[in-house]
């Protein structure tokens, strides 16, 4: 692959392919985004169909981000949208910074590794559903991709990431190298045109009549931006018709007032090669009273950071704590304004507190922290005093504001955003960069927006954080610290959090030792996520744990914690399951209150849900009966005792979930509980996202325990 020429022709081929494989299946835009080594990004590599500024916004994403290409790698399948209203449904935030007419497939590029994913575009036009055979001819197109990429890295050459993607055209024979190629064009697309913009924007023809209509000549507008060369076009409305058209590749038209009071209508006609926009004088009467067109100092955003604005502002609508603050900020801010690191603070008793940092050293992070916030090492206290953005665009203007301020870090570039909410200084944000770089007047616009989001986030997440360690302590101080210790029984248990909400719940377990020959096993499930729930479970264990140790049968047990929570009138409801265990008579008795039956695993490996009759949930009706049953204590018998988090998964019927969890217990080893437990909530995902909390006690009756004599 990498011939004579190595890199080079190495790139060259895999430019082909793809290019390939964007015109093979009809598609208007194409991207091929490439994993960063050792960090969980995605890189845009090579662009066609349109310009790098337009895809500015996405050329890095996290791996982590609710993003079509990031789905097709991340779980390695092929991602369809068909239209906008499925967009809406499935990605609403590519939805917000997309609001385009188009349909999209992004596809997993994997060999012997996983590479990328290839993103096509269409617009609206093609079918809202993708046949079998235009999947298999996509996937055999990444496929022949990740081969090239594999054959590039054999040979020395893996992708290096450039800074911005190459961007390769509809072909050598259509690029508009000229005004001559460009008046080609523009006919072929509509006679007796206007003028014609390439796919960045800028003018490539103008005629004579359009160079009146607009009041410039066509050699000032000629390899210029419109809203930049047109002051009057300068709003970031009309820049979104352009947007519009490159990526629906449907006619577009607006209006526009040059100044004082000509209207002027815009038709915008898209194809492969570039736009062709005829420009007519508008036939309708002008608004009564127009707003007059004013300038300010500081130039007005482009759409395309409007949009990523957008995006990064919904991101932070999803964001619960302060560390998803911190990695929010880390994984999709700091590569979006292209920042190689990062410090988040806090405001706390007058000093600067570092909640979190990326791409600084230990060292230097220690000798920041806790600074005082008119501190002289940093500009960060005088940023946030002032309520002010302060940026600095190498050492020396650094140097030259703040003469006391010695270079600690080894960055060459920062911006200081103060988080301000309300007048309240809530903390301070610093992007810093390990070379020179120069913040233009939108960039700082936008980062000074961008910093009032983070600051409501930021505060919301330290509430959140602060009920949560409220909850949590006393969810922990209800939930038994250790599990007494019965002669011949090997007990394991383990409480797992919800990972949505406040992160707690009403999820109990406990043992109790009832004398030498005899034991209680309980678990229950509090409805709800939250403070109450924690108390309310409190109260059913103590409840529980009292009626227990006089001996009451496992049916009273229920039926007396049953009127309790009923008298409480929480609006809570209690699931509940109760075993009184007699190695005295090798019998366990068993009461539920509408709780899931624990699992049976006999000696000889035979594995099956106990056949218990069940009564209803705690809390319900003050008069409930709970049916009892018993079973047989064979040594060598393993009980599971578990709450529905572990088995309930909606569109999943609970009994097929019961016997799934059955069978992993058949085949798990029962020597050491600990990882007995490991492998029962690896069904549940115990890394993973969790929409319930999960309780699990497991017992294990060894052999000898309580022969008769």
């Amino acid at each position: 692959m990498t011939g004579t020429d190595g890199p080079a022709a190495g790139t060259e081929a895999l430019d082909a392919a793809f290019a390939e494989a964007v015109r093979g299946t009809g598609a208007s835009i194409g991207a091929l985004y490439l994993l960063v080594p050792d960090e969980p990004l995605l890189h845009l590599d090579v662009l066609y169909g349109a310009s790098a500024g337009l895809a500015a916004p996405w050329t890095r994403l996290s791996l982590a981000a609710p993003a079509p290409v990031a789905d097709a790698v991340r779980e390695d399948r092929l991602v369809w949208v068909g239209d906008q209203e499925e967009m809406a449904r499935s990605y609403p935030r590519t939805a917000m910074v997309l609001p385009y007419p188009l349909a999209l497939v992004a596809a997993p590029v994997t060999g012997a590794r996983r590479w990328g994913a290839l993103l096509l575009m269409w617009p609206a036009t093609r079918p809202p559903h993708m046949t079998g055979r235009e999947r298999g001819h996509i996937m055999s197109r990444c496929r022949s991709l990740a081969r090239l990429l594999e054959e590039a890295a054999g040979h020395g050459a893996p992708p290096q990431h450039a800074d911005r993607p190459r961007v390769l055209g509809a072909g050598t024979a259509r690029r508009m190298t000229s005004p001559t190629m460009a008046v080609a064009d523009f006919a072929e697309r509509l006679p007796g045109g206007s003028c014609a913009l390439d796919l960045t924007g800028r003018f490539v023809y103008v005629s004579s009549g359009a160079g009146d209509l607009l009041g410039r000549d066509a050699e000032q507008l000629l390899g210029t931006l419109p809203w930049q060369s047109l002051r009057w076009l300068d709003d970031p409305t009309y820049e979104d018709r352009y947007r519009a058209a490159v990526i629906s590749r449907e006619p577009v038209a607006f209006t526009a007032c040059r100044p004082p009071d000509r209207y002027l209508d815009f038709h915008l006609y898209p194809d492969a090669s570039g736009i062709s926009v005829r420009i007519v004088p508008s036939g309708a009467q002008p608004p009564p009273a127009p707003a007059p067109y004013h300038r300010t100092g500081v130039s007005p955003a482009r759409a395309g950071q409007i949009y990523q604005l957008t995006h990064l502002a919904a991101a932070l609508t999803e964001v619960v704590g302060v560390q998803d603050v911190i990695d929010l900020v880390a994984e999709q801010i700091m590569p979006a304004f292209g920042a190689q690191g990062l410090v988040l603070s806090t405001a706390e008793a007058g000093r600067l507190r570092i909640t979190g940092h990326r791409g600084y050293a230990p060292d230097t992070i220690a000798r920041l922290d806790g600074l005082p916030l008119d501190t002289v090492l940093t500009p960060a206290g005088q940023a946030l005093d002032s309520g002010s953005p302060s940026f600095f665009s190498d050492p020396e203007e650094m140097r030259r504001a703040h003469p006391e301020a010695p270079q600690i870090s080894g960055k060459q570039a920062w911006a200081f955003l103060p988080l301000v909410v309300s007048g309240r200084p809530v903390g301070c944000c610093i992007l810093s960069y390990d070379e020179p770089h120069a913040f233009h007047a939108e960039e700082r616009a936008v980062l000074t927006s961008l910093a009032g989001l983070v600051a409501h986030a930021l505060d919301r997440a330290r509430l959140y954080d602060a009920k949560h360690d409220l909850a949590r302590s006393l969810q922990q101080a209800l939930l038994p610290r250790t599990l007494p210790a019965v002669t011949g029984l090997r007990v394991a248990a383990r409480y797992l959090p919800a990972t949505r909400g406040m992160d707690i719940g009403g999820d109990f377990y406990d043992l109790i030792r009832l004398g030498d020959s005899a034991a209680a096993a309980v678990i229950g499930d509090v409805q709800g996520h939250n403070a109450a729930a924690a108390a309310l479970m409190g109260q059913v264990r103590t409840a529980v744990h009292a009626h227990a140790t006089f001996g009451t049968p496992p049916d009273r047990v229920l039926s007396g914690t049953n009127r309790l929570v009923t008298e409480l009138g929480p609006d809570l409801f209690t699931s509940c399951l109760y075993a009184h265990l007699d190695f005295a008579r090798r019998r366990a008795t068993l009461a539920t209150a509408g709780h899931p039956p624990p699992l049976l695993r006999l000696p000889g490996g035979e594995t099956r849900p106990a056949d218990v009759r069940p009564g209803p949930p705690l809390g319900i009706d003050p008069g409930a009966v709970f049916p009892t049953t018993e079973i047989p204590l064979t040594p060598g018998l393993t009980l599971v005792f578990y709450t529905d988090g572990l088995v309930e998964t909606p569109g999943t019927d609970i009994d097929d979930s019961i016997a799934r969890l059955a069978r992993r217990l058949a085949h798990a080893d029962d020597r050491d509980l600990d990882l007995l437990l490991g492998e029962l909530l690896a069904q549940a995902g115990e890394a993973g996202q969790r929409a319930d909390d999960i309780a699990l006690l497991v017992l294990h009756l060894e052999a000898g325990r309580h022969r008769r004599g």
